[in-house]
């Protein structure tokens, strides 16, 4: 069963994207800040990628989205690969060379299942 994690520091986000990902039986874990997804992204013992796709969003308590994406880059390229960054901020006027701009999946709130669905099959599709 493939895994994902959900990391948001709201609860209601966290509940709607687990449920969704449940329904697509996967199996979910989640943070409500850096420093928890940090943690489970470190977790793996075998030196394999833990999860197959992580939601993070771009504004969390402690560690942001952009600085997990930075450690991942460094630990666990092909994690990184696997990150889906979510946020409130515009998108489409990116500041060049910011993590909004650099980074492969990023979703700007408020996105709907249609798209995270499109996104999280490319993220698996390697």
């Amino acid at each position: 069963m493939p895994r994902a994690l959900i990391v948001d520091d709201e609860a209601g986000i966290r509940f709607a994207l687990k449920r969704w990902f449940e329904r697509q039986q996967w199996t979910v874990d989640e943070a409500e800040d850096g420093n928890a997804a940090l943690a489970l992204l470190r977790s793996s013992t075998d030196g394999a990628t833990p999860y197959d796709v992580v939601v993070c969003d771009l504004h969390l308590p402690y560690l942001s989205g952009e600085a997990i994406v930075g450690l991942m880059r460094n630990e666990n390229p092909e994690l990184a690969r696997r990150i889906i960054l979510t946020t409130g901020d515009a998108v489409t006027d990116a500041e060049p060379g910011s993590i909004l701009a650099e980074h492969a999946f990023v979703l700007q709130k408020p996105f709907d299942l249609a798209t995270l669905k499109e996104t999280v099959a490319k993220v698996t599709a390697g």
